[in-house]
């Protein structure tokens, strides 16, 4: 192993007092930090609502909560086609009138969700508001990173990536709560008035920043083929996949300890933990990046463990806890893993993390599924054990590219 040691000397001493004071005297650009953060609000939240509200979707538009159940896989259709290949094709496009359109999307495509009673217009509705999506995601942490100077953009990226937590900790349960409440309908009506007043917002307080060159522009394989790239996509799969096997299927596993009642609450202790989770990792990011990655998946690979090794109640909401601890600030980590690793290409790798992210997301759902039905829901917790080992032994050997023990100097 390679062993890497710091000589302090005057000149560092200088540069870091310079850093510190760089620090101290630049302050977030919080108001177009927070718009990224709405957007991403209003995508997890369009993304998820509909599972919660499968029986009035379904009775609203006349098909089975089977078929009303595909309006979230049409939406991850969407992003999954196109996020790659429509990120490429706009990387020359200025930023905010592309984070302008991606937002018009999302109110076209759930005011005709909230309108719509016929079931083929809202699927198509679905797969557009997915391609949005994936535009929006693609491009979302260059953006943050491009407002602040090099030592926060760690922090601007926290920010950013705040508002995926909050919709699944607060806005899911809120809007089917409101869904149940005053109609499904109203409630895509309402993210409609969101997007609405958030396009307002980005017109008065977003800044504005150009495209990619078109000599900076790399092929997709010469991007993917960077060092560094290859295994933080490898990270995202192992990760999210882990994420994803147990999410999806928290009800039979919670049912076959004996809390099939509290399904609800373990949902909002993994919700409130995975923000206090991002926010850990926006305070300490932009100084321990790597060890931040590896106490995160250390963390959850512990959680697994514990989960099966004990039925235990207060064991497993003690694991849900490290869980959501662990897994909050992972969007933030890898997101800024990729950028790093990327450059100039940030954008075009951020594609590429969402197509991957989106791929764990089907793979945790299908690879839980069968699971469930072979070996039953403890096998679950091993499951993920494995996979976050892989993810572990990823990061360890990329020392120097993708996960690098000591961040490079940027201009």
């Amino acid at each position: 192993m390679t062993r890497r040691c710091l000589i302090l000397s005057p000149n560092l001493t200088s540069a870091t007092q310079s850093a510190a004071s760089e620090v101290s005297s630049v302050r977030l650009p919080w108001a177009g930090l927070l718009a990224l953060a709405m957007a991403g609000f209003i995508c997890i939240l369009t993304e998820t609502l509909p599972a919660g509200l499968l029986p009035q979707i379904g009775g609203g538009l006349g098909v089975s909560e089977a078929a009303a159940g595909q309006l979230v896989t049409s939406y991850a259709i969407g992003s999954l086609l196109t996020a790659i290949p429509l990120t490429a094709a706009t990387r020359g496009w200025r930023r905010r009138p592309l984070l302008l359109l991606c937002i018009i999307g999302f109110l076209m495509f759930n005011s005709v969700t909230a309108l719509s009673s016929i079931y083929m217009l809202t699927l198509v509705a679905r797969f557009l508001a997915g391609v949005s999506a994936g535009v929006l995601w693609g491009m979302t942490a260059g953006y943050a990173r491009r407002m602040v100077p090099d030592i926060l953009k760690g922090k601007a990226m926290a920010v950013a990536m705040v508002g995926t937590p909050l919709a699944l900790a607060l806005g899911v349960p809120a809007g089917t709560f409101l869904g149940v409440l005053v109609g499904w309908r109203a409630v895509f009506a309402i993210m409609s008035l969101l997007a609405a007043l958030l396009i307002a917002w980005v017109l008065w307080k977003m800044p504005d920043f150009s495209g990619q060159a078109a000599d900076k522009r790399l092929p997709l394989r010469q991007v993917i083929n960077l060092p560094g790239v290859r295994p933080v996509l490898i990270v995202v799969l192992s990760w999210v996949l882990s994420h994803n096997i147990l999410y999806t299927y928290i009800a039979p596993y919670l049912a076959k300890a004996g809390l099939a009642r509290r399904v609800d609450l373990m949902l909002l202790n993994f919700g409130i933990t995975s923000v206090a989770g991002i926010w850990i990792i926006g305070l300490l990011i932009d100084r321990m990046q790597r060890l931040l990655v590896l106490i995160s998946l250390a963390g959850f690979a512990l959680a697994a463990l514990l989960l099966g090794t004990s039925n235990q109640p207060v064991v497993i909401y003690l694991a849900v806890s490290v869980w959501g601890l662990t897994f909050g600030g992972a969007a933030t980590l890898l997101q800024t893993a990729i950028a790093d690793a990327a450059g100039e290409s940030a954008d075009t790798a951020q594609s590429m993390l969402v197509t991957v992210w989106n791929l764990a997301i089907g793979g945790g759902g299908i690879i839980g599924a069968v699971l469930l039905e072979t070996l039953g829901v403890r096998s679950f917790p091993w499951a993920l054990f494995m996979l976050l080992l892989i993810a572990l032994l990823v990061v360890w050997r990329a020392r120097e590219h993708g996960f690098p023990i000591l961040l490079r100097e940027k201009g």
